[in-house]
């Protein structure tokens, strides 16, 4: 089955001790400027299993906007077409061999975005064309019931793409002002003149979903789980905004009046402002919170499990006047994250979700965590600072009911951190630096000279139930592969891999590390193995 099932229940999966790799597939190794969801994609699923791995934990999957942020998408529901493989597209008869033979030379260490888009778009397009040809035949009539399946999020998201391309890609705000307000007749209008470009998204949107639910089938068959990344807030450039102003806090002129973000941490000593528009909660509990039940409802359509970014915004966010620059004047604002999380779970079932409650986090935002039973995480490079020992972080202060990080997405990679001086910390002094290496040294009984594996060690011996290492740390890469630096407004998100793969001595070191600590998954018969192994060839991969 191609098109992803929407389940009307969650079945909850239990976070077994085991051991995951996080990864985009933006980074993934491809000839085409870009990761995409095709034969490198299930490769590396492969490499998974061989390795002893249990879960694959990536990004947000949706179509980016402002720098290239998978936590600053266009719609919080649909895909990433640039994740679509060409080569696929080519196996399913929508493009040729010769249209896709004279691909650029792209870097195969990062992604260059703009050239990724130059290339891929028209091909993506083309593709389009080649199955409006289709129209009658069984490929046809299961586009047209994802199509029906998806209704309530994809035309609003279509129409958005179609009249946001019309506009030279400005922000809606600065569109005409009536398809801006979403006037009846405006809205009609729009859709009669795009008609072509709606059904175009909407075409794409199949064929994301299409592709990645095989993907995901692939894994678990292989007994590997998903974990998707939910973000807390949307952008306010972004079909979900633009759709339903009424459940965000914005002037009439559609610019937010209050915005969400972080005070002063680790990352940045003015805060992190993010500018995502503030939910208008009240609005959303009079329909009992509909917009999020539909939002978990979706995001499981995709995933095993899911990871809230930002978690402690659901029992109290950061409120930042949308004017301002930084995030210093902003103030704490209770939300209604209880009476919310209650809901979603009547409508669905049990969640399986990672509650990000790092930062700044009170006991209020424990009690809610653990009121409904979602695992917290701890990350290893923030464990050994000005006071080891009372942090939550440190392994001998871990408990099971964690995830435990040698480091994030937004953390440099652990060779990154270890070699870094107060020069490029906005947060400490070199001595602060040089004491807290002495304290890693000694804690760990290590010299340094190995300190991605002595990470990835302490993490896979925690008492953690899920260690986590970001694939940059298996191979001891410094700065130049960190994936985000937060508060950077540009030059991220576009780190790739390039022929490195889980192979070789990195293989038969994570096998021996999750056989020695317990976290390597229980193998499947091998009938079922091969089974597995055989759906990316009969998939046309």
């Amino acid at each position: 089955m191609h098109s992803p099932p929407i389940p009307a229940r969650i079945v909850c999966v239990k976070l077994e001790r085991s051991c995951g790799i996080l990864l985009h597939p933006t980074s993934l190794p491809g000839r085409h400027g870009i990761g995409d969801l095709g034969l490198e994609a299930h490769q590396f699923v492969h490499d998974l299993y061989e390795s002893g791995i249990a879960i694959w934990q990536v990004l947000p999957l949706g179509p980016t906007g402002y720098g290239d942020s998978p936590y600053q998408c266009f719609s919080a529901f649909a895909g990433n077409p640039y994740l679509i493989s060409l080569d696929m597209l080519v196996e399913e008869g929508v493009l040729s061999p010769a249209d896709v033979a004279d691909a650029p030379r792209f870097p195969d260490d990062k992604v260059d975005y703009q050239a990724m888009m130059k290339f891929k778009r028209p091909l993506l397009e083309k593709a389009y064309q080649n199955f409006k040809q289709a129209e009658g035949t069984p490929g046809w009539a299961e586009f047209e019931r994802f199509c029906e399946a998806n209704r309530s999020w994809l035309e609003d998201y279509a129409l958005f793409r179609a009249v946001k391309d019309a506009h030279g890609m400005v922000q809606w705000t600065q569109w005409d002002p009536a398809i801006a307000r979403r006037e009846p007749a405006a809205v009609e209008e729009w859709r009669a003149r795009s008609a072509d470009q709606l059904q175009m998204r909407r075409f794409w949107q199949f064929e994301f979903y299409k592709q990645w639910t095989l993907l995901r089938h692939y894994a678990n068959d292989l007994g590997i789980k998903i974990m998707g990344d939910i973000p807390i807030f949307v952008a306010h450039d972004s079909s979900d905004v633009w759709s339903a102003p009424e459940l965000f806090h914005l002037n009439e002129d559609g610019s937010p009046i209050k915005v969400a973000g972080v005070p002063p941490d680790y990352f940045s000593a003015t805060g992190q402002l993010w500018g995502n528009p503030l939910y208008r909660w009240s609005r959303m509990a009079e329909n009992g919170f509909r917009w999020w039940i539909e939002r978990f409802r979706s995001a499981f359509t995709l995933f095993d499990l899911i990871r809230v970014d930002h978690f402690r915004g659901f029992e109290a966010f950061w409120e930042v006047p949308g004017e301002d620059d930084t995030a210093i004047n902003g103030r704490w604002v209770k939300a209604p994250g209880e009476k919310m999380f209650d809901a979603v779970e009547q409508a669905l079932g049990r969640l399986p979700i990672v509650a990000e409650n790092l930062g700044w986090i009170t006991p209020e935002v424990e009690a809610l965590r653990k009121k409904f039973g979602f695992p917290g995480m701890g990350i290893l490079q923030f464990a050994f600072g000005s006071d080891p020992q009372a942090s939550d972080f440190i392994p001998h202060n871990h408990v099971r009911d964690l995830v435990i990080y040698t480091g994030t997405h937004d953390n440099n990679t652990t060779v990154g951190w270890w070699t870094a001086t107060a020069a490029g910390d906005s947060t400490r002094t070199q001595d602060e630096i040089d004491e807290e290496r002495d304290f890693v040294r000694r804690y760990l009984r290590c010299d340094g000279s190995q300190i991605h594996w002595d990470l990835i060690r302490a993490a896979l011996a925690s008492v953690a139930s899920l260690a986590v290492v970001p694939f940059q740390d298996l191979y001891g890469l410094g700065n130049e592969a960190r994936m985000n630096l937060p508060g950077r407004a540009s030059g991220n998100w576009a780190w790739r891999m390039g022929e490195l793969k889980l192979e070789g001595e990195v293989r038969d070191r994570l096998l021996e590390l999750t056989w020695l600590f317990g976290r390597r998954p229980s193998r499947k018969k091998k009938g079922e193995q091969e089974e597995a192994e055989a759906r990316p060839a009969a998939a046309g991969v």
